[in-house]
């Protein structure tokens, strides 16, 4: 929502270094918001009307320190996450804990740290989830259940928080980053992915920035407990490509 005012308000946004994050922490500060990005490490470039706070978000005591320190929090985005491919069998039960605990622990103990400083300006809680908690992933299978988790936690804390703090999720398709190629190979493995996307093309950060505005902004005052779909239009079953029926000659 390129139009969002968000002038005055404190967006803090998890992981917003890089990425995804980065394109949240952009459409934010475009929306004339104050932006802290929280990570381990500070973002190779500086932002515009972007400050960055060091914190180990798997270290509650540092994450309530980070809450406690700031005046004033209106809306918490919880974007930080991943997972290595990691095939269920080829690693020990801790290393796909640890997943998890980046993906869903991480967002409720951020959750749980602003939730103070939310309540007192009405302010909103924006989860960052994937289509991967969705259907089978693959390679990734503790990330995607940690996902899943994170939208049924974003319900259940729109419950139980409401009406002070509303809580919704964003459930993300593919997005090209400068590590797509990690996931999908050199440009013509991008292309050839993006190809399988309705809307003809991978999402860009900023779409998932904007998205991310609106769920904060005034326009969705109303919306809570929701998930909204930034996929593209989703991923084209693979039956449909098997099938031969009305299959042209």
């Amino acid at each position: 929502m390129d139009n969002a005012d968000l002038g005055g308000r404190t967006v803090v946004v998890t992981g917003g270094t890089r990425g995804v994050g980065a394109g949240i922490a952009r459409a934010f500060a475009s929306a004339g918001a104050d932006v802290v990005v929280c990570a381990r490490r500070p973002p190779p470039r500086p932002f515009a009307g972007v400050r960055f706070a060091a914190v180990d978000l798997r270290d509650p005591a540092a994450v309530r320190d980070l809450f406690e320190d700031l005046a004033r929090v209106d809306v918490l985005v919880n974007n930080a996450g991943g997972s290595p491919h990691r095939l269920l069998a080829e690693s020990e039960a801790e290393r796909h804990a640890r997943v998890i605990e980046l993906n869903l622990t991480a967002p409720l103990t951020a959750s749980l740290a602003a939730r103070r400083r939310l309540c007192r300006t009405r302010g909103a809680i924006v989860m960052v989830g994937s289509v991967s908690g969705t259907r089978p992933s693959p390679g990734t299978a503790a990330y995607g259940a940690a996902k899943a988790g994170l939208e049924s936690l974003a319900r259940s804390m729109a419950v139980e928080w409401a009406p002070d703090i509303r809580v919704n999720t964003l459930v993300v398709g593919m997005v090209r980053t400068e590590r797509s190629h990690l996931h999908y190979g050199d440009a013509d493995g991008v292309a050839a992915v993006a190809r399988t996307v309705p809307l003809g093309r991978l999402a860009e950060p900023g779409d998932v920035g904007r998205a991310a505005v609106f769920l904060a902004s005034d326009a969705a005052a109303y919306i809570t407990g929701a998930s909204l779909l930034v996929h593209g239009g989703g991923e084209r079953p693979a039956f449909l490509d098997a099938a031969t029926v009305n299959r042209g000659s």
